[in-house]
């Protein structure tokens, strides 16, 4: 690794702790709330505590003045909610592209076990490798989805984190398993850092007990985007996010210190 790969995780990340909020939905289902005044959003959960954002590369001039000192991801891969298939992920952008628009890192997703998979091996690896040479850091964002696979199966999940380890990437974001006990297992099966999708939105108490399982088994943290950047207060969530990944709080803690409701 060189002295501005380094540099660049170090941005993404604190003390080897991720906390990522990924707003390239826009590609994908469009300017969702949250999303319309995206300069507010960044501005809110940057000062919550993220550690950096992540859009795709058009967004870049709507970031910078709005990260608070926060890294930032340009995502290069895409597909949408109305077009003929979501799992069929096609390129949107390079390595150079996400240099010249100011990026600490680059992130690219595959469906580990959908008809689109080959493909998709195929584009990570030529990422990867024209990453490596610019000391650039690659968040490969790996679920397990496709035929035969039901929900977020922990064996499925292992072999798509290892897929991205083999693939070259330095981080992988995948699906929660549903429990620590399990996903301890998607965690051993790499050696990269491994951090959570959100997912659906669910409840404050949902969210932070994903977070606290997550942590509970080895993970790195999160990459959660609609539970953040959807959420009726993005700062206070992103707050009491970064308590239970950088502070190692509980979920009931985690609400407190973020002053949001404790449920019942």
């Amino acid at each position: 690794m060189t002295a501005g790969f380094d540099a660049r995780l170090d941005r993404i990340s604190t003390d080897g702790k991720y906390l990522i909020v990924p707003m390239d939905h826009g590609i994908t289902m469009g300017a969702v709330k949250g999303l319309k005044d995206i300069e507010g959003t960044i501005d809110a959960v940057t000062r919550g505590g993220a550690d950096c954002v992540l859009t795709q590369k058009g967004i870049a001039p709507r970031v910078h003045p709005n990260t608070n000192g926060a890294g930032y991801v340009v995502h290069l891969n895409g597909s949408t909610t109305i077009g003929p298939d979501e799992d069929d992920k096609r390129v949107t952008g390079t390595v150079e592209e996400a240099i010249r628009s100011g990026a600490d890192a680059v992130s690219f997703h595959i469906n580990v076990g959908s008809n689109y998979e080959p493909k998709q091996i195929e584009d990570l690896a030529q990422l990867t490798e024209r990453a490596d040479r610019f000391g650039m850091p690659v968040l490969a964002m790996a679920y397990a989805r496709g035929p035969g696979i039901e929900g977020d199966e922990p064996e499925a999940l292992g072999h798509a984190v290892r897929l991205a380890e083999e693939l070259g990437a330095d981080v992988v974001k995948t699906g929660y398993s549903g429990d620590a006990e399990s996903f301890q297992h998607v965690v051993e099966s790499t050696r990269l850092p491994v951090v959570i999708a959100g997912g659906a939105r669910g409840s404050d108490r949902q969210t932070l007990e994903k977070v606290r399982g997550t942590m509970d088994a080895g993970g790195a943290g999160i990459s959660m985007g609609r539970s953040i950047f959807q959420h009726d207060d993005p700062e206070a969530i992103t707050r009491a996010v970064s308590a239970v990944v950088h502070e190692d709080a509980s979920a009931e803690e985690a609400l407190e210190e973020a002053e949001l409701a404790v449920e019942a």
